[in-house]
């Protein structure tokens, strides 16, 4: 997600290093190479321009301080104003009225059956809702079944009726069940349709109209880059919806749409898509976004994602077993699976700050655990309790039943004892404090 920008905006800001002040020429010549950078993500033209402008102005009119360089103010400011563009602050949804309807539009093939089932498991799980997806799509019957098997997969009921080809009966009558059911979010999935198709267009005005829904969210493909905003403004002057959602942006998208959405149709960004699971989503952050895209890594967002991964319970637990160093390769597999849920694994690392640079031509695929997985597997349910077991007779065995060579298995089994190591003082204060009283020394 925005590798290709980073890489240029820090190519850009090296004009200024090693410079000992801000002048108009090293301005102006950084302000040049951000432009570019900028159009070549696909911005707008005109947000592109208006964007150095306002950089360079307020860039000129600061005092470089003794204590930072040129290149870090540079930095500061720049953080400040793709916030700025980015909408400023996090918009969220309007969820007080019960039930609250949000109505899903945009093009064909943008995601929206998907994000409707996303958004649907995430207001059950994060916000404690208890939503009804209805499936408005009269037009594609495969979006029907699409819904109720997402439905089924997070557990939340679906308003289906195959026989009707009226989408505004399909939306009326998946309101009433919801309040007859007591299900206080609405959300109703409706056919992707083109901004050029006046009929279509005029059917999904007439859906708006009679439903009339809290929110209204435009979906819409950030890997079409400018195409993305154009067709939102269309969609914005016939539906004046209430927020953006950008889809695939785990894909090979330059940035473009998220960057410029904002400042062209003055309408907030909502939610990203980062992957097809249905835990793939997340609230957007503009502050957080343009952290990332400098560079400068999204540590919130990280904690956050492992947050909702978090079991009190379990934790405690866990906390017990590295107390007694009774740790076993079942906790170690049961936290494998939960950093997985987490989401694309070279996404959470670009979260880390430093990170993201480092991993931008290292391919992580998200099978990096299968290894680790399937020698755990291997093992029988006395050796993962006991690890200490497992002897080399027992290590040829478990090589032999994975798919791997002992080499593998020696590994894991040395980097298991040495996290279990670090648990084990981490666990105990009078180790630690005397860990760290140490460090000085070292």
């Amino acid at each position: 997600m925005f590798e290709n920008l980073s890489d240029k905006l820090d190519r850009a800001f090296k004009v200024l290093k090693g410079q000992g002040s801000i002048t108009e020429i090293n301005v102006a010549e950084t302000m040049k190479e951000i432009r570019k950078a900028l159009l070549d993500a696909d911005v707008n033209y005109k947000t592109a321009k208006t964007f150095t402008d306002d950089v360079r102005t307020k860039a000129l009119g600061e005092n470089v301080l003794t204590s930072i360089s040129p290149g870090q103010l540079l930095t500061k400011l720049m953080n400040d104003e793709l916030t700025a563009l980015m909408g400023g602050s996090t918009a969220e949804l309007e969820l007080k009225a019960s039930p609250t309807i949000i109505l899903i539009a945009g093009l064909n093939g943008a995601g929206k059956t998907t994000f409707t089932g996303k958004l649907a498991n995430y207001l059950k799980t994060q916000k404690g809702k208890k939503p009804l997806l209805v499936a408005d799509d009269i037009y594609r019957p495969a979006a029907i079944t699409q819904l109720q098997v997402l439905g089924e997969q997070i557990g939340i009921p679906v308003y289906a009726n195959p026989e009707s080809k009226d989408p505004i009966a399909i939306a009326r009558d998946g309101i009433a069940q919801a309040k007859q059911n007591g299900n206080n979010v609405v959300i109703i999935d409706t056919a992707g349709r083109l901004s050029i198709d006046e009929a279509m267009m005029v059917e999904i005005e007439q859906v708006k109209a009679a439903v009339n829904p809290h929110e209204i969210l435009f979906v819409v493909d950030a890997m079409t880059g400018q195409d993305a905003v154009n067709t939102a403004k269309v969609f914005n002057d016939r539906l004046d919806f209430t927020g953006v959602v950008l889809t695939k942006l785990d894909g090979d998208t330059r940035g473009g749409a998220a960057l410029s959405i904002k400042s062209v149709v003055s309408k907030p960004i909502k939610f990203i898509g980062t992957g097809e699971k249905m835990e793939a989503l997340d609230v957007f952050h503009p502050d957080r976004m343009a952290s990332r895209i400098l560079g400068m890594g999204d540590v919130v967002s990280l904690v956050e994602r492992a947050q909702q991964q978090f079991d009190e319970k379990e934790a405690a637990e866990l906390q017990k077993k590295i107390r007694k160093n009774k740790f076993d390769f079942n906790d170690f597999y049961s936290q494998i699976q939960q950093i997985k849920k987490m989401g694309n694994m070279k996404d959470l690392m670009g979260m880390i700050p430093g990170v993201g640079k480092m991993m931008k031509d290292v391919e992580v695929s998200d099978d990096a655990f299968k290894g680790i997985e399937a020698i755990i597997n291997s093992m029988t349910p006395k050796e993962k309790e006991n690890p200490d077991l497992i002897n080399p007779s027992r290590r040829n065995r478990i090589a032999k039943g994975s798919g791997t060579d002992i080499q593998e298995v020696n590994r894991l089994m040395k980097q298991f004892d040495d996290m279990r190591k670090v648990m084990k003082q981490m666990s105990n204060p009078a180790a630690m404090a005397n860990m760290m009283r140490r460090m000085p020394k070292m």
